[in-house]
């Protein structure tokens, strides 16, 4: 899970299940992005959240590609 607003938000109904499902996938994503960087991937992770701010995300790629 990232940090902003919108990934925070606990759901009203079967709060438990989406709790547990939300804890696995942070771990399943910690883990597949260890895999790929140890196989000799460079990894981004881009958030939904994060494609709202045109000039930031391609700051941010820019960066990532080293452009």
């Amino acid at each position: 899970m990232h940090k902003c607003r919108y990934g925070r938000i606990t759901p009203a109904t079967n709060t438990k299940f989406w709790q547990t499902k939300r804890e696995g996938n942070v771990i399943r994503d910690k883990r597949n992005l260890r895999k790929l960087r140890k196989d000799g991937w460079k990894v981004l992770v881009i958030w939904g959240c994060q494609t709202k701010n045109s000039e930031k995300l391609i700051s941010k790629l820019s960066n990532f590609l080293d452009l």
